[in-house]
């Protein structure tokens, strides 16, 4: 996650919660001068939590954990949290059945597409660490530098060929060791990655459906192999098998006696490797009930009652298996499993020092050793999740029999790790707290004794366990060799990795061995046995993101002009990341900065000037700056210096919202702002604001109803909501009234009426009239959509206020719609989850909207001033469109 993080904090619930929660960031010990504010403001957060979490009493830990979503008040900042929410919107009120994403595709490659192209605006380096923007909210010299998205797959060869999957962006080639990428898997239905894997005969096997979220946040269509990666791309017709894996996420896939098996949220599969047509073969799953088509499949806790994660072939014999089973927050299937005389798969009960019980068996990770001669396990441990304020890492293991069946013995716990070179030292934040969201191992190729791990941090040992050194520390705040000072840029200590690790690989590049990893800010390489300081942190570093793979994850989008630009045309593009704060790239720019850190989430930008920019990070904690977040960093010797204000609404202070919360500006008057949580709050200062205490509540959405979507005009609010927002009881609703909190009432919106009982997504309000009114849809209709009142359609418009509506999805694909906008010559743009569509004036169906644009979630749309309009796509980066190639005519702007 960010770049890193404001992020992380975890709510103490009573009881464990199925998102397996992790607690907040902490950092090392503080330094003089002080620290941004991100990495302070983390720090506090990770000793209350700790405080909190100890103090709590009554915790039970059981089998009947809830599903994400239930969790108490004292909600948190939190990466599952973050996750958890972006999987309601398009799953309440129920879950989502096998094919629904694969119907949508095939639908969408049959409509056609009006004129003009899609351009890339985000297709070059991204530098984390820009000396520009040093201000007291800003990463910058944390010591990442050039990052881009959250990279959850990676497979290398011999030949300095890399692959790299994006979470929600596809394969990226590299014939050059790393960097000069090139898309690979663009015309595939799917771009979430789940993982990458290399065969004996040099294929490139690619799972879809990424793993992180333990849900159906980012599901795919399965598994495709390309026969020769070095040359070709993924096609359709290279899937693997039939839908078995659809609408599903794969943790792992691992080779053994002719076939290949696959971890998933829906059990274990297998597949032979010669012959790939012919359905996948369902090899275990503990509650088949809970399956599609099974007796429980439309229980709201079926999403977790089989999630596999991994799986451990003996290298002696491909017929001993041992598979990592188990909900990362606890449920009484949690195991190992193995393969009894009568073929049924039985508890494999004692491994040594890898436990067993379902209470520690969580998140597993498997890595053998090339020779045969080890083999070695990361477990998270639910119960320490649950129970230890500072970590959920049971511990990293090894079976010096070079067999998955042990006997295992503990190499490194949390403590162990702390005391190795950890940036992570304070109560609430330590080694393992995440280790249910990171996770890999890597066995040296050349050395069964030299091992790389991942966690929140890169660590390593080069002798079997006996001692661990962080040679990519989670940042570089808090050491003693850390500076703000841009001069400095982070001072005498070396480029580090970005947090949060997730994937890994060892290759070659000019002949050397070079170890690749995968986290929340990119790919990074090194020498396999590569330099290192007195202190263990690694000096070789070096980041892979060069611009030309972009799988920025985009939650929005705000364009403004440049004041900087003399022309008068050149514009500030700004957009708020998961995990890798606000990026901002000027007219001139060749690379962009970082003017935010944490998780960027929604984002203000005035159209007269680009440098006034509100960013939010999550929960409604608004900062604004009026310079574009301009500073050296001198805030930290003059406090008066500093650019960036904190202007949150009190809605904040209480987590009464949603992790991403919505916020805008009247059209007719920017400096009149909405921002939707528990209230709807209004201000009318614009970017002058300097206090949160200048927002007042227009009208109060009810106890448990949070906002999802904001829009006004002329003093009209409209406000979406949701409460309960999970498939547990949810309710949705649409409060209307004015900004000064006047007229304020609930439309009368029945759960088997026009509307369908889906999470609202998006408004677009007329600028011309305010009773016209259009909204969106998140989730899929009842087609696809295993839950009570699911309904139909995407897209909804009245003329009256909200009294009556008429669906205008027409020919839309059954896909979540994300953000609907009314253009200037009347037409309408909607973004979806595959594409963005568009309306001409006049007319009743839609057409994709231009070509080029990636195959990914398009979270946002947006006009410029300058006459574009901007997606903000959550995998892909931001593009933009020329709106001129619509024209103002109903037909003649559009080309088949």
């Amino acid at each position: 996650m960010p770049n890193r993080q404001r992020r992380r904090l975890l709510l103490p619930a009573v009881t464990l919660t199925a998102l397996g929660l992790a607690t907040t960031q902490a950092l090392a010990a503080p330094v003089d001068p002080p620290r941004p504010h991100q990495a302070r403001h983390l720090a506090d957060i990770g000793a209350k939590h700790a405080a909190k979490i100890k103090d709590a009493g009554g915790r039970t830990f059981g089998a009947n954990a809830d599903a994400p979503g239930e969790d108490d008040g004292d909600e948190a900042e939190n990466s599952a949290e973050g996750t958890a929410q972006y999987t309601e919107a398009r799953t309440a009120p129920g879950v989502v059945a096998p094919g629904a994403y694969g119907a949508a595709w095939a639908q969408l490659r049959s409509m056609p597409h009006t004129g003009g192209d899609w351009d890339h605006v985000t297709d070059r380096p991204y530098n984390s660490d820009d000396p520009r923007y040093r201000d007291v909210n800003s990463n910058s010299s944390g010591g990442s530098g050039y990052v881009t998205g959250r990279i959850t797959g990676i497979a290398a060869d011999r030949d300095g060929y890399v692959y790299a999957g994006g979470a929600n962006g596809g394969v990226f080639r590299s014939r050059t060791g790393g960097g000069q990428w090139q898309s690979i898997s663009d015309r595939l239905p799917s771009l979430s990655t789940g993982t990458l894997d290399l065969d004996a005969s040099g294929r490139l096997w690619y799972a879809t459906g990424e793993s992180n979220t333990g849900a159906t946040s980012y599901v795919g269509t399965g598994v495709y192999v390309l026969a020769d990666p070095q040359h070709g791309e993924f096609q359709p017709g290279m899937r693997v098998g039939g839908a078995e894996l659809e609408s599903t996420i794969i943790h792992a896939l691992r080779f053994g006696g002719g076939k290949v098996w696959a971890a998933t949220g829906r059990g274990v599969w297998s597949h032979s490797t010669a012959t790939l047509s012919g359905p996948w073969t369902l090899e275990f799953a503990p509650n088949p009930e809970y399956l599609p088509g099974g007796s429980k499949a439309a229980d709201p806790a079926a999403p977790y009652k089989n999630i596999a994660n991994d799986i451990a072939i003996d290298p002696q014999d491909p017929n001993r298996v041992v598979l990592a089973v188990g909900w990362r927050g606890g449920d009484a299937y949690n195991g190992f499993y193995s393969k009894a005389a009568d073929g049924s798969w039985q508890r494999v009960g004692e491994l040594g020092d890898l436990p067993a019980d379902a209470a520690n068996v969580g998140n597993v990770t498997f890595a053998a050793s090339a020779d045969g001669s080890r083999y070695y396990a990361i477990d998270q441990s639910p119960l320490l999740t649950a129970t230890d304020p500072d970590s959920g890492l049971k511990g990293i293991y090894v079976s010096k029999s070079g067999s998955p069946f042990g006997p295992w013995t503990l190499i490194a716990d949390k403590d162990k790790l702390k005391d190795s070179g950890s940036a992570l030292q304070d109560e609430g934040y330590q080694p393992g707290i995440q280790s249910w969201y990171n996770q890999f191992l890597q066995v040296d190729p050349a050395d069964p004794e030299h091992v790389y791990a991942g966690l929140e941090e890169v660590v390593e040992t080069k002798n079997g366990g006996a001692s661990w050194t962080v040679p990519g520390p989670y940042w570089n705040f808090g050491f003693s060799c850390w500076s703000i000072d841009p001069a400095k840029q982070t001072g005498d200590c070396s480029q580090t990795t970005h947090s949060d690790q997730h994937a890994v690989a060892v290759g070659s590049y000019r002949g050397r061995p070079t170890v690749y990893v995968g986290n929340d800010g990119g790919i990074y390489r090194r020498p396999v046995n590569g330099a290192a300081d007195a202190s263990g942190h690694a000096t070789d570093w070096t980041s892979l993101a060069d611009g030309t793979m972009d799988t920025l994850q985009y939650y929005s989008v705000g364009v403004g002009k440049d004041p900087a630009d003399r022309s008068g045309r050149g514009v500030v593009v700004s957009g708020g990341l998961q995990d890798n704060g606000e990026s901002i790239l000027r007219a001139r720019d060749r690379v962009m900065g970082s003017n935010f850190g944490g998780d960027g989430a929604d984002t203000l930008v005035d159209p007269a000037n680009g440098c006034h920019i509100a960013e939010e990070y999550v929960y409604l904690d608004v900062w604004v700056t009026q310079n574009c977040a301009v500073n050296d960093g001198s805030w930290q010797s003059d406090p008066s210096r500093a650019s960036s204000y904190e202007v949150a609404p009190p809605d904040h202070e209480t987590s009464a919202a949603r992790f991403i919360a919505p916020l805008t500006t009247d059209p007719k008057d920017v400096d009149t702002w909405v921002a939707g949580g528990r209230h709807v709050w209004v201000q009318h200062r614009g970017w002058a604001i300097r206090s949160g205490d200048e927002w007042t509540s227009a009208y109060d959405l009810g106890a448990g109803h949070v906002a999802t979507a904001v829009a006004t005009v002329d003093g009209t609010v409209y406000a979406g909501w949701c409460g309960p927002c999970n498939n547990q009881g949810f309710s949705r609703g649409i409060a209307v009234g004015r900004s000064d909190g006047t007229g304020w009432h609930q439309l009368a919106l029945p759960v088997d009426g026009t509307l369908p009982n889906r999470y609202v997504s998006s408004f677009a309000v007329d600028e011309n009239d305010a009773q016209h009114v259009l909204v969106a849809f998140n989730g899929f209709s009842r087609t696809w959509t295993e839950g009570p009142g699911a309904g139909v359609g995407h897209l909804f418009e009245t003329r009256d206020g909200g009294g009556s509506w008429t669906d205008i999805s027409a020919n839309l694909p059954d896909v979540p719609a994300t953000s609907v906008r009314i253009l200037p010559n009347g037409g309408l743009a909607l973004g979806t989850d595959l594409a963005a569509f568009y309306r001409a004036p006049g007319d009743t169906d839609w057409r994709v909207l231009g070509r080029n644009l990636p195959t990914t979630a398009v979270q946002q749309l947006r006009t410029g001033p300058d006459g574009r309009l901007y997606a903000a796509t959550f995998g892909r980066g931001i593009w933009s469109f020329d709106l001129r190639r619509l024209g103002h005519g109903r037909h003649d702007e559009l080309a088949d």
